[in-house]
């Protein structure tokens, strides 16, 4: 059974457009999810709305919207007075301007999904567009209302589809410098610094997303299996804060001699087999003489 979309509508680029279906790229269905309980029943736990003031239990049908004009004074806005603020990206992907993919600061990207053509008369125009994208290699700034918010959208080729990702606004993120402004320049050694090259060389990859493990989901899956099991969990032993007084130098060339014997212990291994299977060999040769003889 095919995904259900999340978003219908159009997808326009000047005067060319095509209908588009708007699919989640990311999902947390797998992750390990736990409930809240009564202790003394085992029974499951809901949650209610209760009214700040009176402190009587609120009904879904009491339930409303209300923006906050100053304190504990709120203006209503109903479902339908939202629906009726119609602007173009309701129902619209307008694409705005083509951008350079590394000139996006890699903050500003929220959520990733997938854009396919919304029916068989859609395949064409749909195919114009994400052709002519990646030819000119440039990610296209679009506008798109999601949850009643508009969103700025970075839309781009991925495989024989389109990898739209919601954006976040300036006034979303916050400025580095005031985390940033009280880190001091310490003054390091060219060595220190080369010294810390080498070992981030011992560690370069190419980015494989396989073989990303989450531990904490796994181990969190353990403990729900040994608990169900009727297992006791035996909680670890704290562990002891370290020094914060290190040799920086010191842990540097401790840490390259450890990839260094790491690296020789793996070849010297492999030297060895052949020795060993040598010496295997010629023994059981020698055993074989021995027995005809």
């Amino acid at each position: 059974m095919a995904p259900r979309a999340y978003w219908k509508g159009s997808l326009k680029l000047s005067l060319v457009s095509c209908p588009v279906v708007l699919y989640p790229a990311s999902t947390s269905v797998e992750k390990t999810r736990f409930h809240m309980i009564n202790k003394e029943t085992g029974n499951r736990l809901k949650q209610q709305m209760i009214d700040a003031e009176t402190g009587d239990v609120v009904e879904s049908d009491q339930k409303g919207r209300g923006y906050e004009l100053k304190k504990g004074q709120y203006v209503e806005i109903e479902k339908e007075e939202l629906e009726a603020v119609q602007i173009e990206s309701n129902h619209t992907i307008e694409i705005d301007s083509f951008v350079p993919r590394d000139e996006i600061d890699k903050r500003y990207y929220n959520h990733p999904y997938y854009l396919a053509p919304d029916g068989k008369a859609a395949v064409d125009a749909f195919a114009v567009i994400r052709d002519a994208m990646k030819d000119e290699d440039r990610v296209a700034l679009a506008r798109i209302v999601l949850t009643n918010r508009e969103h700025v959208m970075a839309i781009e080729p991925l495989g024989k589809g389109l990898l739209g990702t919601t954006l976040r606004y300036p006034y979303e993120l916050r400025d580095e410098d005031d985390f940033f402004e009280d880190i001091k320049a310490p003054k390091i050694t060219k060595d220190m610094v080369e010294l810390a090259g080498h070992i981030l060389q011992t560690k370069a990859a190419h980015f494989d997303p396989s073989k990303f493990k989450d531990e904490y989901e796994d181990a969190l899956k353990a403990l729900v299996r040994r608990k169900a099991s009727g297992k006791t969990i035996k909680l670890p032993e704290p562990e002891e804060k370290p020094d914060n007084v290190i040799n920086l130098m010191d842990a540097l060339k401790a840490s390259l001699k450890g990839k260094a014997a790491k690296r020789r212990g793996h070849g010297s291994t492999a030297r060895r087999a052949p020795a060993r299977r040598t010496a295997k060999k010629a023994h059981r040769s020698a055993a074989r003489h021995r027995k005809a003889g």
